[in-house]
């Protein structure tokens, strides 16, 4: 028992402690401004800072950790992850996209301000991401910064999270099979969580032989995490949730759920991070936060 208490004490510690860093981040690079930019700076602020569990933030300064990366630069990186998960959030909740009302328990973007608003909000946080990596205070070599804006860059485009959300609008329109769903979620979700180990494990310098492994845990933790969510969708509770749940069977959607019935796609998350779990032996009890980030995934309730 002392064991499971130490390990849940570890990530709530964890996932507090990069919730205050990133948040004091946003704060310090989002200062409001003394003209008309006001409102949008006002939008951008509400969307980033005070929500969201953080997990790429923290996925990103744990993988940093293993092998001795600035803590610093590693929240500064972790900061450019959520600014782009941050800004797919606004846009996906649009009247166009899946016109949701709430997000992580309040009003999204686009209610609380205006549909414009959030556009430029949304496009501005995708700016701001790699506006971050660009910084000196990231790294002082100019190819560790490359390489960081080059893999956030694919996680987010048409080769990554973009795309993957274009195979979810098209969802409804076709019958799509389990390898269909697999690949749209290693797109459209496994994509930017890939992107957060990668950003942690080249902000560290490490070899080719310590990324593969980390390269198959993020695999398994992706799909995980979108399986957790298809679960939740179908039987999560939306006060927990902060947001609309049911969306998915309401749409007429292929999920993993609707594919493999709640209890084989249960099963299956559970494999998947007892697998994701595995790929860190090597790295012993320094990765005991990658460990219980795997875990958390597939306990949540929101």
């Amino acid at each position: 028992m002392t064991i499971v208490r130490d390990r849940s004490a570890l990530l709530k510690d964890g996932l507090a402690r990069i919730q205050g860093e990133v948040d004091a981040c946003f704060d310090a690079l989002l200062p409001m401004p003394d003209d008309t930019r006001r409102r949008l700076v006002e939008a951008m602020r509400y969307a980033a800072i005070g929500g969201g569990k953080r997990v790429r933030p923290l996925l990103l300064s744990a993988t940093a950790r293993l092998f001795g990366a600035d803590r610093q630069a590693a929240v500064r990186a972790g900061c450019a992850v959520e600014s782009i998960h941050v800004y797919s959030l606004i846009h996906d909740d649009l009247p166009c996209m899946d016109d949701d009302a709430l997000r992580h328990g309040k009003p999204t973007l686009h209610r609380k301000f205006d549909e414009a608003t959030a556009v430029l909000a949304g496009d501005s946080l995708h700016a701001l991401a790699f506006e971050i990596l660009s910084m000196p205070e990231i790294s002082g070599a100019p190819d560790v910064r490359a390489d960081l804006v080059a893999t956030l860059a694919g996680a987010s485009g048409m080769h990554g999270m973009a795309g993957g959300q274009m195979m979810d609008i098209v969802v409804g329109q076709s019958q799509y099979d389990l390898p269909a769903i697999t690949r749209l979620q290693q797109l459209k979700t496994g994509a930017l969580l890939a992107a957060a180990v990668e950003m942690g494990a080249i902000l560290g310098r490490a070899h080719e032989d310590s990324r593969a492994p980390l390269r198959f845990y993020s695999r398994d933790i992706g799909l995980a995490f979108q399986i957790a969510d298809d679960l939740l969708d179908h039987q999560g509770d939306e006060a927990k949730a902060g947001k609309a749940l049911r969306k998915d069977d309401a749409q007429g959607k292929q999920t993993f759920v609707s594919l493999m019935g709640a209890d084989a796609a249960r099963a299956q998350a559970r494999a998947l991070i007892d697998q994701a779990v595995g790929h860190l032996d090597q790295f012993g009890a320094e990765a005991d936060m990658l460990r219980e980030l795997a875990r958390f995934i597939v306990e949540r309730d929101r």
